[in-house]
């Protein structure tokens, strides 16, 4: 069975994240899923991926770590995903900790989308030159998991070193939480199977079904069993002819998208996103 979620920039002007995971629990939705931005540089040097100018809600966004927990603890079973954390912009054993501490007060129910970010400025106020980003992301990655899992971490990279530490509480998730690589580039797919628990592409941005047969051969490369790697793709409509094309290309999860908006336009878009999920799960 095919899971459904939704996903929405979390900011101060909207509907805020305790109200809108119960509306999502209540009709049974499995996931809901919220995208960051530290800030915004004023200068807006680097272009934005979605073509025109920047919508106003990547500088208006909650913290994730904060808006997932209260929507955790104004909810019993609801999922909570990063979708994505800009994992550069997060000191490594800080977001370790958030991490673990956020599955382990909801019993297990984080979900980490992952990736590097798109503005220059932005990265290189973090300290990170916008060239490494993809070196420094996997360090971190492969850092948490020892964050995670070990009584006395260590991690020597290029970019993340530090000798052993105790660093709890550990994730209630065995290894910690999901990770899932939200990247649609040539090289994506090689990462994903190096060192990711599954792939979050955004619906409809290039050939999804070209773009699947990629991962499954940088699978067979890296003599990873394609069906270990989770297939969440967000960004849907609720339109069940392309919900029905991502799940037949080889998607389990679908999350469809919201707007940064109140109460009174994001709960009518509730219903007619759970009449669709109705068409495949019955619910």
């Amino acid at each position: 069975m095919t899971d459904f979620g939704v996903s929405m920039f979390p900011t101060d002007y909207a509907i805020q994240p305790m109200e809108l995971a119960r509306e999502a629990e209540a009709r049974d939705f499995e996931s809901l899923w919220f995208p960051e931005h530290t800030h915004i540089p004023t200068s807006r040097v680097s272009p934005w991926p979605g073509g025109g100018d920047l919508p106003q809600e990547y500088w208006h966004t909650h913290d994730p770590f904060v808006s997932l927990m209260a929507a955790a603890a104004a909810t019993e079973k609801i999922k909570v995903g990063t979708g994505i954390l800009l994992v550069p912009e997060h000191d490594v054993i800080v977001s370790a900790k958030s991490a673990a501490s956020l599955d382990m007060i909801s019993g297990g129910r984080l979900i980490l989308g992952i990736g590097a970010g798109w503005n220059a400025e932005e990265l290189e106020n973090h300290g990170w030159d916008f060239k490494d980003r993809w070196k420094v992301t996997r360090e971190i990655v492969l850092a948490w998991r020892e964050l995670w899992t070990q009584d006395e971490p260590e991690f020597h990279g290029e970019f993340i070193d530090f000798d052993p530490v105790w660093s709890y509480p550990k994730p209630v998730q065995e290894n910690g939480p999901q990770i899932l690589l939200g990247a649609q580039s040539k090289w994506a797919f090689d990462r994903v199977v190096d060192y990711c628990d599954g792939w979050l592409p955004i619906a409809l941005r290039g050939d999804m079904r070209a773009d699947m047969e990629q991962l499954r051969a940088a699978a067979d490369r890296a003599e990873r069993d394609f069906d270990t790697i989770q297939r969440t793709v967000f960004g849907v409509a609720p339109n069940p002819e392309q919900v029905q094309n991502l799940i037949d290309i080889g998607f389990q999860r679908i999350i469809f998208g919201l707007p940064a908006a109140e109460s009174s336009k994001v709960i009518p878009l509730l219903d007619q996103y759970e009449k669709v999920k109705a068409e495949f799960n019955g619910s």
